[in-house]
């Protein structure tokens, strides 16, 4: 890919302490064990993370302790964590973990991108032997190993240690070593399979994702994807980028993410690794996934102007098997819609937007019964296969209530500025939800803001950002991401609702699908 080739020619920039952590630790000698054959020792100890085993834990106990759990995910078997040095990555990687802390995996089976290695084309399968990391060795699950390159009939999955075992002093690679303590600390004991990937392509995505999948299949198995996203642009394109790879993972679109990486709408170092584990999970059951943390560099260094992104993100099955509902997490607020009037105001979203994308005109309507009557603003929110399609409101009401939200159906379908007007062809894919909102007020502290009550409105001189109380919900933010994003929106810095001058207001709303 054109991506992959800039990020080996920039090698050595992506290694510097801002990005990553610092250099490696290459002068150790590997090891034999006599039983399990060669031991890969830890390269980047003592640089990129402590090398002391007592600290090692606290510090990571301590990344573990500040991150959030996320409810109602179903059962994990796919987790996509960054690589870089632990002080800059360390945070948001532990909000991936977090999630898998006291559960048991017979096999995690790590797939990360190469850097260093120019001889590795092809996904390197470590099949014996283990990984050691101050915290000890992980054995290499021989069995599962050695199915996975079995599995492969397009000579892309090939059994090696190149790119394991790196065979010149800058060759040692560190984006799966990385993954290893964390695993070591929420899991205890487990078997490992290593993966290093050095073809990006997606047929060697779908090869390896195929023969993974086959020999995981009824097996108790945690895929791991290991990457960073955009390196050393600025904060606020760093963020535009990285939302692209946010949205697709979101949407569970692994061929989509391959294809915007290829075309430069978003950068990621292990985007392979990351198709790669989604089109296995999905193979193996799972149905979505959801990124739980985002952040970069410049949050720890200050530094805006040169970052790098950082995401974590869970890949879930339903617990069906088990006979275990999911339990649907509350949003917004009641204010009060009876189930008539919200029945009444999704006919009017499916009539006015039959109407309109077909060319004619919004339907009149008499509707004024209760709260239809009054004025309430509101948003209508376009989705088209899970994926955001058009979302334009009112958020001071004006008029009745029905009025309002025909209108702004019209809107979402015909004149959202980031999309297409939406086709006749697409009516059957669409699906929406109403927001009817509170009134607005200002706050001083954002202690009062509660996720998945509160939506945010932020303004700075002519800059103005909204975000309703469903997306942090929706995207597993806690108060201050969601703080940063609104921020995003309205096209200031991330860090700007600090600022004096810089006015919060919230609201919440009525959530109606």
């Amino acid at each position: 890919m054109k991506y992959f080739s800039q990020y080996m020619a920039n090698a050595v920039l992506c290694c510097t302490l801002l990005a990553c952590g610092g250099a490696a630790n290459a002068g150790k000698d590997l090891t034999m064990n006599e039983a399990d054959g060669m031991i890969r020792p830890p390269a980047f100890s003592g640089s990129w993370y402590v090398d002391d085993p007592a600290k090692l834990k606290t510090e990571l106990t301590g990344y573990l302790e500040h991150a959030k759990a996320a409810h109602g995910l179903g059962t994990i078997i796919g987790l996509i964590a960054p690589h870089a040095g632990y002080m800059y990555s360390g945070p948001v990687a532990a909000h991936a973990y977090r999630q898998i802390k006291g559960c048991q995996y017979d096999t995690v089976i790590v797939i990360a991108p190469n850097h260093r290695e120019p001889r590795l084309n092809f996904s390197s399968v470590m099949t014996s032997g283990g990984y050691q990391t101050p915290l000890g060795i992980v054995n290499i699950d021989n069995d599962m190993a050695v199915q996975i390159v079995s599995n492969d009939k397009s000579g892309t999955v090939r059994e090696s240690t190149v790119g394991h075992m790196g065979g010149r002093p800058d060759g040692q690679e560190h984006s799966l070593e990385i993954q290893l303590p964390f695993l070591q600390t929420v899991l205890g004991d487990f078997k490992l399979v290593p993966v290093v990937m050095g073809d990006q392509r997606q047929l060697a995505c779908e090869a390896l994702a195929s023969a993974i999948s086959k020999a995981a299949k009824d097996k108790n198995v945690l895929l791991v994807a290991s990457t960073d996203l955009s390196h050393f642009f600025n904060d606020s394109q760093a963020d535009r980028m990285d939302s692209v790879v946010r949205d697709r993972v979101n949407v569970f679109e692994p061929e989509g993410l391959l294809r915007d990486i290829e075309t430069g709408k978003c950068q990621a170092c292990g985007g392979a690794p990351m198709a790669t584990v989604m089109m296995a999970c999905r193979d193996l059951g799972a149905g979505s996934a959801k990124v739980l943390n985002m952040a970069n560099s410049g949050d720890i260094s200050g530094d805006r102007s040169s970052v790098v992104g950082y995401l974590a993100a869970a890949i879930t099955k339903q617990n069906s098997e088990s006979g275990l509902e999911e339990e649907e997490e509350q949003v917004g607020t009641d204010l009060g819609l009876s189930e008539q009037e919200k029945s009444a105001l999704k006919e009017v979203v499916e009539e006015t937007l039959e109407a309109v994308v077909n060319g004619g005109k919004i339907p009149v309507y008499d509707r004024y019964n209760g709260k239809l009557g009054e004025e309430w603003g509101a948003f209508v929110t376009l989705n088209k296969n899970g994926r955001l399609r058009g979302c334009i409101g009112h958020i001071i009401g004006t008029q009745p209530l029905v009025d309002t939200v025909a209108q702004m159906t019209r809107a979402a379908a015909l004149e959202d500025p980031r999309f297409n007007p939406v086709q006749p062809s697409e009516l059957d894919s669409i699906d929406f939800e109403i927001s009817v909102l509170t009134p607005i007020r200002e706050i001083k502290n954002v202690d009062e803001i509660v996720v998945g009550r509160d939506g945010i409105i932020i303004t700075r001189g002519y800059n103005r950002g909204l975000l309703l109380p469903q997306v942090a919900t929706d995207y597993g933010w806690d108060r201050t991401t969601f703080l940063e994003q609104t921020c995003n929106k309205a096209g200031l810095p991330r860090n700007a609702w600090k600022e004096p001058g810089t006015k919060i207001e919230i609201f919440s709303a009525e959530i109606v699908k």
